[in-house]
């Protein structure tokens, strides 16, 4: 009798140890959310940053993020296999009209392109007119000591060997960005290579294709006589020269927080919050600025990740948005903080 009591007592011991790991396990899945996002390489500096003091900071919350290019972050959007996308051109309406759950798009920082470069000397101060560099790119000016770019640099002494102009491999942002801007300065770029995440660079040998912001980064530094286009971040954390640009008020402007705010503040955010700066009026705006956005799904099926995920606009929107100057990002004006805010809440 004994014997059969105390095999009953195990069973009901075993039972409730079984329950309570039941239980324990149902709540440590419940409290441990991973978010995954991939997609523009141009903010991934300050995203990955934020995304690691985040979930640091933010108990059960792991946020992972692959820099992969803008349209590599939205076909994993498209394909499900991502909680959320960036992108420095958006989401394009035939896109966005694919994914049933709706789309919410917020601009969470925004930078500038800078154009760098690697000259024997390393001459510093160098100065593109928007005609000069805007046909750089279009193949048509093709050495450093062209007179044209002479003619804007005077006291430079510039060499005589070839301009190597590094491209984008991959589709890409900053790529869209960069052709919307060269598009609007020239009319000859726009009608023979137009603008978007890829274009039909010229066909020549000086033209060299990199993939990903870091990639045309290290190809310019390893390439003497290379010009490339990347987001201001990387230049600074490359210690790579880059051109002062001249801008639609025709003045000669250095990137930086200011430059940048006052292109910003030359454009009104829309309702959807996406605004396009091809051409920033004001003396001291920076020609090539740009906003920078997250996608996300407005009906994520899923309380615990779509809470996480509004935790971490939030997050970026405040203490985020405090480290933006020292990484050479822009921080949101106020205004579009607000606007951002409010537009989180449709992430459910």
């Amino acid at each position: 009798m004994e014997h059969i009591l105390m095999k009953r007592l195990m069973k009901s011991a075993a039972l409730a140890v079984a329950v309570s790991l039941c239980a324990t396990s149902a709540a440590f899945a419940a409290e441990n959310v991973r978010l995954t996002g991939s997609g523009a390489s141009f903010p991934a500096p300050i995203y990955l940053t934020w995304f690691k003091d985040f979930s640091k900071n933010t108990a059960g919350v792991t946020v992972d993020y692959q820099s992969k290019g803008s349209g590599a972050g939205v076909q994993d959007f498209l394909n499900k296999t991502v909680d959320f996308a960036a992108s420095d051109s958006a989401m394009s309406e035939a896109d966005i009209a694919k994914v049933g759950e709706g789309v919410q798009l917020l601009p969470m920082t925004a930078g500038e392109i800078v154009l760098a470069y690697n000259l024997p000397g390393n001459p510093k101060g160098l100065k593109l007119p928007r005609d000069v560099y805007s046909n750089i790119f279009l193949g048509k000016i093709t050495q450093w000591n062209d007179p044209q770019i002479a003619a804007a640099n005077p006291d430079l002494k510039l060499p005589a060997t070839p301009i190597t102009v590094v491209v984008r491999a991959d589709s890409s942002g900053t790529t869209a960005v960069f052709t919307k801007h060269l598009s609007a300065i020239n009319a000859d770029f726009k009608q023979g290579l137009g603008e978007g995440n890829t274009v039909n660079w010229p066909a020549t040998d000086k033209f060299i294709k990199s993939p990903k912001n870091d990639g045309v980064t290290a190809t310019v530094r390893q390439t003497p006589g290379a010009i490339g286009y990347i987001e201001y971040g990387f230049a600074k954390l490359a210690k790579v020269d880059f051109a002062m640009l001249q801008n639609k008020a025709g003045q000669y402007v250095v990137p930086n927080a200011e430059s940048g705010a006052e292109a910003l503040a030359a454009v009104k955010m829309p309702e959807n919050l996406v605004a396009w700066l091809p051409d920033p009026d004001g003396a001291k705006s920076y020609p090539i600025t740009s906003y920078t956005w997250m996608i996300f799904r407005k009906d994520n099926g899923n309380p615990e990740k779509a809470k996480a995920m509004r935790e971490m606009v939030e997050y970026s929107l405040t203490k985020g948005q405090t480290i933006a100057d020292s990484m050479g990002y822009i921080p949101l004006p106020p205004s579009v903080v607000d606007q951002v805010r409010k537009a989180s809440a449709n992430i459910q």
